[in-house]
């Protein structure tokens, strides 16, 4: 094992660079050491102080994610991410790798010194990796947070030069691979940016300057009623009517006879019942997330009352691929998608449970209780073999996945089913995970895929079990699945390089 490396220490023979360099480094601090800085002297070394085992990054996301967006949201989620990372990295490799003493404090002015000197090692510094993995992880996800943090971050580094504990180039180091941890769970997990849409022909659709002709239903159970309110503050012409989830499908009905454009807020499965109806009374859909998952809403790039307002008073919208499914009397469509076997059941047992002990426990316990050993796995005839499966899976348009992230569309009019599907057999857990985790294959031991534009299955069993959008019903007999290319026309936010894209295409 080679020993650690000690900056401080001349190495035999030459080294004309490193010398340089090294002395280049130190005339550096010397020179911020005797440079008056000021109104420094009261916040940088509070600020330094406070960046101390990364409280303040954990202040300043507990800020960032209480403004209640979305994007927000995720920006705090990955700047704490690209921290952690970030402070692994350097406690467990960088600063045992290049063991530098820390400069002497003679040149700094006795105000500027910490009370409490640090006794780690100097390169590099952890202070300016964490600063900067926390600032690049949040502008990655929204560069407008990101300008908000960026300042306090560059001045947390600087700080770390200013009360001497540090030389620059421990500082420049230590933000370069903060930088590099961000990127890295950039590869990892990436960002909604990173999924650019298509370029596909816009829809015709009314722009509504004020609202004026938007009815926007609201399932007031999702608790989404501030986003429909904040909504009419951008358009003051749009009528909202909240209602319980009993009242959805009347209260739309009653929407589309009135409205040029229909709307809904609430979750997924608010937003399949909005669909239909704007499919039956041809349309314009716009969609507010209200719900916990969103998926449809996200997928379009509606995060907000801004985003979708703006796309309202602009008339932009595109047409989307709608899926169908029908099996004898029982007839509906899915926008995110559509399950076979165990994952019906698990929605079903956790809607079950939830009432009783919340959300997250109902969800462990129905898990549980699908994936015991004893169970059978679903049956059914497919292109003329029964095949036993564990869970059959469609998705309107085809999912991607980067990463260890889930998947997501990029394009929700590719006119295809994303179907995958979890062979039957022993331990469903084991071969549920092996599915998941061998997700961007098209085959595997455990799971196929395939696109397909119409899937038909036959001989299930009654009471069969299909979950579509969040929602559950039974089927029995016949089941076929048909995607209806571009059938739906909703309002959508489109971004400068995607118009370009669409004007030359």
């Amino acid at each position: 094992m080679s020993p650690d490396v000690d900056l401080t220490v001349p190495l035999p023979g030459r080294h004309a660079l490193r010398e340089w360099l090294l002395s280049l480094d130190s005339r550096l601090f010397e020179v911020a050491a005797e440079r008056k800085w000021p109104a420094a002297q009261p916040v940088l070394p509070r600020l330094s102080r406070s960046a101390n085992h990364g409280v303040l990054w954990f202040a300043t996301a507990a800020a960032v994610a209480a403004s209640r967006t979305p994007r927000a949201r995720r920006a705090a989620a990955r700047g704490i991410a690209s921290l952690s990372l970030a402070s692994l990295a350097i406690n467990t490799i960088g600063k045992r790798s290049v063991r530098r003493h820390r400069p002497a404090l003679d040149p700094v002015p006795l105000g500027r010194q910490l009370k409490r000197q640090p006794i780690t090692t100097s390169f590099p510094s952890g202070h300016a990796a964490s600063a900067a993995a926390f600032a690049t992880g949040v502008a990655l996800e929204s560069p407008a947070w990101g300008a908000v943090v960026a300042p306090i971050a560059l001045s947390v580094a600087a700080s770390r030069v200013y009360t001497g504990v540090h030389f620059p180039s421990d500082v420049v180091a230590g933000a370069a691979l903060g930088a590099c941890a961000a990127f890295a769970v950039r590869g990892m997990v990436p960002t909604r940016g990173q999924f650019v849409p298509p370029a596909r022909g816009r829809a015709e659709v009314p722009a509504l300057e004020d609202g004026d002709g938007l009815v926007m239903v609201v399932n007031s159970a999702s608790g989404s009623a501030d986003r429909a309110d904040a909504l009419t503050d951008f358009l003051p012409g749009a009528e909202v009517v909240a209602c319980q989830p009993a009242d959805i499908h009347a209260e739309l009905e009653k929407a589309a006879t009135r409205a040029r454009v229909l709307g809904v807020c609430g979750g997924d499965g608010t937003v399949n019942a909005a669909a239909a109806v704007a499919l039956r009374h041809d349309l314009p859909l716009a969609v507010l997330p209200g719900g916990t998952l969103n998926h449809f809403a996200y997928d379009l790039g509606v995060e907000g009352p801004r985003d979708l307002s703006k796309a309202i008073r602009q008339g932009d919208a595109v047409r989307v691929d709608v899926g169908r499914f029908r099996s004898g009397a029982t007839r509906g469509i899915f926008l995110n998608t559509l399950s076979l076997g165990v994952y019906p059941e698990l929605v079903r047992e956790r809607e079950r449970w939830a009432p009783r002990i919340g959300g997250w426990p109902a969800g462990v316990l129905a898990a549980l209780w699908v994936l015991r050993a004893d169970r059978h796995p679903l049956e059914a005839e497919l292109n003329g073999r029964t095949r036993p499966l564990w869970m059959l899976f469609a998705g309107n348009g085809t999912y991607h996945r980067k990463g260890v992230a889930s998947g997501r569309r990029v394009d929700l009019a590719d006119g295809r089913l994303d179907i995958r599907i979890v062979h039957g057999g022993r331990r469903p857990a084991l071969r549920l995970l092996s599915a998941a985790l061998a997700g961007p294959f098209m085959r595997s031991p455990a799971h196929a895929a395939a696109q397909v534009h119409r899937l038909r299955l036959s001989g299930l069993a009654p009471g069969t079990l299909l979950a579509f959008d969040g929602e559950v019903t039974d089927v029995e007999g016949e089941l076929t699945l048909e995607e209806q290319p571009e059938a739906l026309t909703v309002y959508r936010p489109l971004t400068d390089s995607l118009i370009t894209r669409q004007s030359t295409s």
